[in-house]
């Protein structure tokens, strides 16, 4: 007898993360053991308020809807920052609003902390005998996931963060005076993003010239001398730095120390600005600095071909990791070869991507701390290859209609929003 399933998102977007999505439900759909497909709109926090919708009426049996919701940036179903407690009616609620719909499977895609969710349900479930399969599907733009390879979205982000550096180069190349460029990427606690910037570096341009990630301690004395030195060799010296750069005490440069999330994290703001005062103090030069900030996370105009294809085929391996009984587990991949590039699915027990971080190995950045190696680079280049279809309408990505996740728009039927 077909079991019913229901999918959800969470955490920060990506512009592939709807692929996942969209891999899911591809599988799903082609499945005899899977009835009714359903979606959590905006999360697990959606579903203990019972704001639930019918995918296989909107997505089933529909290829090209399906296409175009892979190549959608940001979230389909919508987010949610929710941590789950260790209150026993919390669970109960859960269960409560699954059973209401006959849920087998149970599949949440998104980072860190929603993999927290998934092991904290997962274990419930097991716990108390209830037949729920919980299974996550990995995504941060961050790249700090455990047990994977990359994170499905970080490949995206670092191309555009590179696309961002080589245009900004070839904007200031124009000019015969002195000035320095500071670009500011995400990357709270992993430099990651920040170390992709090295992508936009070929034979004919060098920038970034100087790259910092909060892997390495920050001195803002070394980071003048740096940038002294670069401008007795470049007219435009570009730099790149993480948001979450800290100094040698692991303070970060720039936070509101008082101003926390609800998981804990400090509030980063404005570390791109901060320093822009410094070198203005100290060097005098013109100066200017650029945050990328959420436009690195859903451009899905050059989203990677490589990031959207391994985003669905990660969504295809939960849903037949559940369908072959298993639970607690996050669907991943590891690299087999760099040249070709090949990668290998698999999962993985959830509990080892939960709450926990990855970092930029300290050999992958240079000994002087401003830069990185060549193994980086060498990771990093098979990531951003390929260039998605994707469909135009008046000069514009013609994307997935989302306006069912504003509340207010009540004029359209549940088909027109979707």
């Amino acid at each position: 007898m077909a079991k019913n399933m229901i999918i959800g998102q969470s955490g920060g977007p990506t512009a592939v993360i709807n692929a996942s999505l969209a891999g899911a439900l591809e599988y799903a759909f082609g499945c005899d053991e899977i009835d009714t497909v359903y979606g959590m709109v905006h999360g697990i926090q959606g579903l203990l308020e019972d704001n639930v919708i019918n995918l296989t009426e909107h997505f089933a049996h529909k290829p090209s809807r399906l296409n175009r919701l892979s190549l959608t940036p940001a979230m389909f179903l919508g987010s949610c920052r929710f941590k789950l407690s260790q209150k026993e009616d919390e669970y109960e609620q859960i269960i409560k609003e699954l059973k209401k719909y006959d849920i087998s499977y149970f599949f949440y895609i998104g980072g860190n902390d929603s993999m927290d969710t998934v092991e904290k349900l997962s274990q419930y479930v097991a716990q108390n005998n209830i037949d729920i399969k919980v299974v996550g599907i990995p995504k941060t733009i961050d790249n700090d996931l455990m047990g994977i390879d990359h994170s499905p979205g970080f490949a995206s982000a670092a191309k555009y963060v590179a696309l961002a550096v080589r245009n900004v180069a070839y904007d200031t190349a124009i000019y015969n005076i002195k000035s320095v460029h500071i670009i500011e990427a995400m990357g709270r606690d992993a430099g990651w993003l920040a170390a992709a910037s090295v992508l936009a570096r070929d034979s004919e341009n060098e920038s970034p010239h100087l790259i910092y990630l909060p892997e390495v301690p920050f001195s803002i004395e070394k980071f003048i001398s740096d940038i002294q030195r670069k401008l007795k060799e470049y007219n435009s010296v570009i730099v790149v730095v993480s948001e979450g750069i800290r100094d040698e005490n692991g303070e970060y440069i720039s936070a509101r120390s008082d101003n926390v999330d609800k998981f804990g994290h400090k509030r980063l703001s404005g570390v791109g600005a901060y320093l822009q005062g410094v070198v203005e103090e100290k060097i005098g030069c013109k100066v200017r600095s650029l945050e990328l900030s959420v436009l690195q996370r859903s451009a899905g105009h050059t989203a990677s071909l490589t990031d959207i294809t391994e985003a669905q085929n990660l969504g295809m391996i939960a849903v037949k990791a559940a369908l072959n009984g298993e639970s607690g587990v996050f669907s991943t991949l590891r690299r087999t070869s760099n040249s070709p590039y090949s990668v290998e699915y698999y999962t993985e027990r959830v509990g080892v991507v939960a709450n926990a971080e990855k970092t930029v190995p300290r050999h992958w950045i240079n000994a002087d701390g401003n830069d990185v190696t060549k193994e980086m680079l060498e990771y990093l280049k098979p990531l951003v290859r390929g260039v998605a279809q994707i469909p135009y309408r008046d000069g514009l990505p013609d994307y997935v209609n989302i306006s069912h996740l504003d509340n207010r728009n009540q004029r359209y039927t549940e088909d027109e929003k979707i």
